[in-house]
């Protein structure tokens, strides 16, 4: 699992950074859940890690300044790190 927020924060628009972002877990085939804090995704580990290093590559380039990402491993059984 992945979890991550993009910055610079824009309030009235949705910065192309963080469409970028999103973009690069969707088309991993990642589940992604958006939340107030950041957005996860989850998939098998080499989906999101690939994933993860397509994101912090697009984002930049598409001007974020910033990228915070945690990684976690989760227990298949019961979906928790």
């Amino acid at each position: 699992m992945v979890e991550f927020t993009t910055e610079p924060f824009e309030l009235d628009t949705f910065p192309e950074h963080a469409a970028a972002a999103r973009k690069a877990v969707d088309e991993a085939g990642l589940a992604v859940s958006v939340g107030p804090f950041g957005t996860g995704a989850e998939g098998e580990a080499d989906q999101v890690l690939a994933a993860v290093t397509r994101l912090l590559r697009e984002t930049l380039d598409a001007g974020a300044t910033r990228i915070s990402v945690q990684v976690s491993v989760l227990d298949e059984e019961v979906g928790t790190p």
